[in-house]
């Protein structure tokens, strides 16, 4: 027996997110299908987490278990052959047998990109989130610091979540100006269900002047869903790296 880890590349668009689900279009049942073709066997990828429909990785990590002897160099060629052009297996290695892609991850950081100019993008409408209204930059930054350090984040998800406990830690907020692009980078311990996007979604009201930047402390402390801003949509939002 064999576990593999993998890291994957994928564009969102046109998927049902990342979980296997009968009847949708989904990357881990795109990539279980290819590896069956390519070992002959019926198996259980396990993601560092799953990712809703939309959104795109640039290294999400799974890993699977397998008796097949095929060379591990030759795994990515070969499952990149049978897959879906949006989706890239850019290494593959063997791991120890007790690794699981999940539950030993230690943290995560993502990344958003906001399209700020008035007219957007046609080649990458579906790799950012166009806003043609004019964010505060600055005010963003400020309001940013506060979500650093570990606070319950109950305010900051999304109903449907099968997490009880809401705490978390961020460790580091970056948000960068490339051009007419904002890109907002969140590096934490993890994440509840779309909690990046909510942050986000909040952000851009600070940007708008609709919260006043320190008001970030008390919307965390309030634990109320109903203060936060809206959910930001899911095009503009990458998993850029996982960390064990």
């Amino acid at each position: 027996m064999r576990n593999i880890k993998l890291i994957i590349e994928y564009d969102g668009k046109g998927f049902n997110g990342w979980q296997k689900q009968p009847n949708k279009l989904n990357i881990q049942g795109e990539i279980e299908r290819t590896i069956k073709e390519v070992t002959g066997e019926e198996v259980e990828l396990n993601a560092s987490g799953r990712t809703d429909a939309g959104v795109h990785a640039i290294s999400q990590v799974a890993n699977f278990k397998t008796e097949s002897n095929i060379d591990i160099n030759k795994i990515p060629l070969a499952l990149n052959s049978k897959l879906k052009k949006s989706i890239i297996i850019k290494k593959a290695e063997e791991v120890d047998l007790n690794f699981h892609a999940r539950y030993n991850a230690k943290g995560k950081k993502y990344r958003y990109i906001i399209n700020n100019s008035l007219v957007g993008s046609a080649i990458y409408r579906d790799l950012e989130y166009n806003f043609p209204i004019k964010l505060d930059v600055e005010k963003m930054k400020h309001a940013a610091k506060y979500f650093e350090g570990e606070h319950d984040f109950k305010a900051f998800r999304s109903s449907g979540t099968s997490n009880k406990n809401s705490v978390r830690e961020i460790y580091k907020v970056e948000i960068k100006e490339e051009n007419e692009r904002i890109i907002l980078e969140f590096t934490g311990n993890g994440f509840l269900y779309n909690m990046v996007r909510i942050m986000v979604g909040t952000l851009m009201d600070v940007g708008l002047g609709k919260i006043k930047p320190e008001s970030i402390k008390d919307i965390i402390d309030s634990k109320e869903r109903t203060k936060a801003g809206k959910t930001a949509p899911a095009q503009g939002l990458y998993l850029v790296e996982v960390y064990y």
